[in-house]
């Protein structure tokens, strides 16, 4: 492995849009020379796909902090919210060896991981286009403690599965 990240084209070309693209490889994103960050990147994966993507709530404690803050103004703090969240806004799915959602990049420093993401979208006119997602969090002392997205208050947002924004399924 060369550990350079290659990207990929995400989905058919939308007219007037540069058309997305996805890293190809997870785990060259998921290496560093520094094992604590390697560590902090692999803890973040794993709730991604294990928590958020399989909706398994019965396992946010392996990943979450007990006094987590939640930065996004639809879900509240704490682990036992986040849990509940989980358990309202979506199913519980097998759970995946990698994220399945468009993964442009993991960025890591200190004790931040950020995940940047392509999202399908459509218009009010109900015509497709793309944007992108980031979550940020921080990890102490092995779990996350503390996550951010551009997430605006909204009541949809309580319902929504971003498992349903992956571009084989256009929003």
């Amino acid at each position: 492995m060369s550990g350079r990240t290659v990207l990929v084209a995400a989905a058919e070309p939308i007219p007037g849009q540069t058309t997305p693209v996805v890293a190809a490889d997870h785990d060259a994103m998921l290496a560093s020379a520094d094992p604590a960050i390697a560590r902090n990147k692999r803890l973040c994966y794993d709730m991604y796909r294990i928590v958020l993507q399989a909706g398994r709530a019965d396992r946010v404690s392996d990943f979450i902090g007990p006094d987590y803050i939640q930065h996004n103004p639809n879900v509240v703090s704490g682990r036992d919210a986040l849990s509940a969240f989980i358990r309202a806004s979506r199913p519980e799915r097998d759970i995946k060896p990698t994220i399945e959602l468009p993964l442009v990049s993991i960025v890591a420093e200190r004790d931040m991981v950020q995940f940047t993401f392509v999202r399908p979208e459509r218009d009010a006119e109900g015509e497709p286009y793309h944007t992108s997602w980031f979550d940020l969090f921080r990890i102490e002392d092995g779990k996350i403690v503390e996550h951010w997205d551009p997430a605006l208050k909204s009541p949809e947002m309580l319902k929504l599965d971003p498992n349903e924004r992956r571009l084989d399924k256009p929003a």
